[in-house]
Parts: C-alpha cells; sequence; structure tokens
C-alpha cells in the first residue's frame, strides 16, 4: 500500500537557489532604479521651486527699486583735474600675448588720456618677467576670480573691471578688450572717436532664434521676453551706462540662475557610448549605474542652453530703457567662421587672424565697413558718431603674435622697435 502524501507543496517543482538568487537581485534592480528615477524627479522639483522662490524675490525688487528710481550716479558728479580719461579694460586669461602691440600703441600717447586694467586668474602679477611693455606693470585687478567661457563669471569680471575704472572720476568711457583684440589706428584716432560719442557703441539686438532659445520663461516677470536681446560682449560704454553695469544686482542675479551654458555633448561618441552601454546591460551590478548614466544624459540634453555674456548688458540697458542712449553696434571687429561643418563640429567662433591674412589690403577691408546688417531684424546700421558717417571699427579680434606683428610692419600705430620681440618671452 502506497503512503499518502499530506505536503501539497510537493506538487511544485523546488526552486533551486540560483533562482532565488536572481529573483531577489532582479528586484533589487527594480527598486534600485525606481529610486533612482523618484530621485532626480525629487531634485527637479525642488530645483524649480527655489527657483520660483528666487524668481519673485527679484521681481519684487526690481520692481520696487531698480525700475522706478533714477540710477544712482557714484561719483559721476566729482569733478576732477585735467582730461577726460579712456580706461581700456584688458579681460585676459593669463598674460596678454599682444602687450608689444599695445605698447607701441600706448607709447604714443598721453598718459592723461588713458587708463589700463586687466582682468587676469587670481594671483597673476604683471610686472617685468611677465610682460614686454611697462604700460601694464601692476594693471591687474586685486580681486580677480576664475573665469570660464560661456559662465557667469565672464559677466562677474567685467563688472569688476568697471568698478575698478569707476574708482577713477576722469574715466569717461570704458572699452572692453580680449587678450587677442588689436587696435585698428593709432591712439589719437581712436581717443577723439570715442570722446566725440554722447553714446555707447553696444551690439544690441532682438534675439529670435527660436531652435536655440536662450530665454527661458523662467526669467519672466523680472525679464520679460521682449526685453531680451543679444549681441557681442565687447563693448564701449559712456560712464553712467557703467555704473548702470555695475550698480545692478537684480538683473545679474536673474542670469545667475537662469541663463547657463550647457555642458557640450560628444556626438561623435554616441556609437561607441551605446555599445558600451549595452554591454554594461548583461551586467546586473552595474544596471543601476547605466540606468542613472541613461537619465542624466536625457536631462542634460533637454538642459536649458544660455550664453550670459552675449545677453547680459544688452538685456540689462533694454530693461532700463537705455536703447534710445545707444548706437547699437560694436567699435571691435570679429570674421565669425561660417563653415557649416566646422560649426556643427566646434561651433560659432571667431576666426584668428595669422601673419598671412593680417596685411594692408585685408586691413583696409575691415576699416572701409561703414555699415552693419542685422539679419534678425532686417536692419542696416550705418555707423554714425555725433551725426556723422564714420569708419565702424576701432579694433579687431582674434590676432595671433604673427598677424599683430604685420599690422606693427605697416606703421599703422606709429614707430615700432623691433627689438622687443626678441627679448625673452615673459
Amino acid at each position: 500500500m502506497k503512503k499518502k502524501t499530506s505536503s501539497s507543496s510537493s506538487l511544485l517543482p523546488p526552486l533551486s537557489a540560483r533562482h532565488v538568487f536572481w529573483f531577489g537581485w532582479k528586484l533589487v534592480i527594480a527598486l534600485s532604479i525606481s529610486l533612482c528615477l523618484v530621485a532626480l524627479l525629487r531634485l527637479q522639483y525642488s530645483s524649480q521651486e527655489s527657483d520660483d522662490d528666487d524668481l519673485s524675490r527679484s521681481s519684487s525688487s526690481f520692481s520696487s527699486s531698480s525700475r522706478f528710481t533714477p540710477r544712482r550716479s557714484r561719483i559721476s558728479n566729482v569733478p576732477f583735474q585735467g582730461p577726460p580719461k579712456v580706461a581700456f579694460l584688458f579681460l585676459a586669461r593669463r598674460n596678454l600675448p599682444l602687450d608689444f602691440l599695445w605698447g607701441t600703441f600706448f607709447e604714443n600717447a598721453d598718459v592723461a588720456n588713458f587708463s589700463i586694467h586687466v582682468h587676469s586668474e587670481p594671483g597673476f602679477v604683471f610686472d617685468e618677467s611677465t610682460t614686454r611693455s611697462a604700460f601694464f606693470y601692476n594693471r591687474q585687478l586685486t580681486d580677480s576670480i576664475k573665469v570660464g567661457w560661456g559662465e557667469v563669471s565672464m559677466i562677474q569680471a567685467e563688472r569688476l573691471l568697471l568698478g575698478a575704472a569707476l574708482a577713477d572720476p576722469a574715466n569717461q568711457r570704458f572699452v572692453l578688450l580680449s587678450d587677442s583684440c588689436v587696435p585698428l589706428y593709432n591712439f589719437s584716432y581712436v581717443y577723439s572717436y570715442l570722446m566725440a560719442s554722447p553714446r555707447s557703441f553696444v551690439d544690441s539686438f532682438l534675439d529670435l532664434d527660436q531652435k536655440e532659445g536662450r530665454y527661458t520663461p523662467k526669467m519672466s516677470p523680472v525679464i520679460p521676453k521682449i526685453k531680451w536681446r543679444k549681441g557681442s560682449q565687447w563693448i564701449s560704454l559712456v560712464r553712467s551706462h557703467a555704473e548702470v553695469v555695475v550698480d545692478d544686482e537684480v538683473i545679474f542675479s536673474v542670469f545667475k540662475k537662469f541663463c547657463k551654458r550647457r555642458p557640450p555633448i560628444d556626438v561623435s561618441k554616441g556609437k561607441q557610448n551605446s555599445s558600451v552601454m549595452l554591454s554594461l546591460i548583461s551586467v546586473g551590478n552595474t544596471l543601476i549605474e547605466v540606468s542613472c548614466l541613461f537619465a542624466n544624459m536625457q536631462k542634460l540634453q533637454k538642459q536649458h542652453n544660455c550664453i550670459p555674456d552675449e545677453h547680459y548688458v544688452q538685456t540689462l540697458f533694454a530693461m532700463h530703457d537705455l536703447d534710445g542712449e545707444l548706437e547699437k553696434r560694436m567699435v571691435t571687429y570679429s570674421l565669425w567662421n561660417e563653415s557649416v561643418t566646422n560649426m556643427e563640429n566646434k561651433g560659432w567662433h571667431p576666426m584668428t587672424f595669422n601673419y598671412a591674412n593680417a596685411g594692408p589690403q585685408q586691413i583696409k577691408r575691415i576699416k572701409d565697413i561703414i555699415s552693419v546688417y542685422y539679419e534678425n531684424e532686417h536692419r542696416t546700421e550705418w555707423c554714425s558718431n555725433n551725426s556723422t558717417r564714420v569708419p565702424c571699427f576701432l579694433f579687431a579680434r582674434k590676432f595671433s603674435r604673427g598677424a599683430a606683428m604685420h599690422l606693427l610692419s605697416g606703421g599703422v600705430l606709429g614707430p615700432f622697435d623691433a627689438s622687443v620681440l626678441f627679448d625673452t618671452q615673459p
């Protein structure tokens, strides 16, 4: 007689330890992925909530103080002795590679007519060991900051330069220059050109690029879309407008919060990254990291992209209704790279002049430009100064050392002692 089985569990096949392990591991992976996604959503929500609070405070501040009160003057009304000065403000990565050219430019000027301020990396000092021109000795800011391209630190450095120059009441014009800028005329012409105009020279136009969309509704109501502007950061300001930039805290705080450059995505590695990720997915203990990596990449691709230095001053002046006080063009020439191939690989950047393409004919072509066309606004800006038709550009960038030497050899800036080029490289 067969024994009767009393346990019903024996009707199911026994579970091996391997099956139990994999079931548990899949459960852990699923929970981890869920937690990762929840964490990302919570982070985005809390960031949005914080942004809304900050924006509300900024809007209230701008409405109550900045917008409806007269622009305060720092020391504009303080009398000064001597002629008015042009403040030359250099934004440098470290040293000034074209200091020998600028030395010649300033050598032929009256020192009472200009001042020099340089924003370099923190701790860098301009002395006989770091520059060929004595005009730059100890002209560095003592409160400089680390600057990153396309970051808000760029406009912060500009504000520091303007603030330092405003300390001298004789400074009445303020020209922002890069370390690759060159003058196209001698000092006398540049000085007369800038002093003759009661307006600032600010490249400013409507930003209608819907594809890139640098404006974000998060900036509203502090910065309404109708006031959003774009242009070159290389500006020339009269003193009252320089004060507006330095005194501003409200618009600057909005830019710090909402105008940030999106980190570049290396598209060329997309296939390679995909194959690596697929191989990683087959390994259980890395699936969590891969899931989070996918989520972060998707978030990065959707991230808002904004270049602060191409919008800040222009938008700030529009917010203060200063468009009517500007010559809406720049006095610094750039030749932009319009190659589709290069644009896709490198993005839009000004081309660099070298020795070969910085000869007299090329420089003359730049100096002969008398108008600038703004396609976004279907506007031709005829270059004038105090109602007189003039050449558009006083400076140009980006010039290599070789191009600067070629420019000097033409004698445009005055007599040049070539022996300075054979000194020890700073």
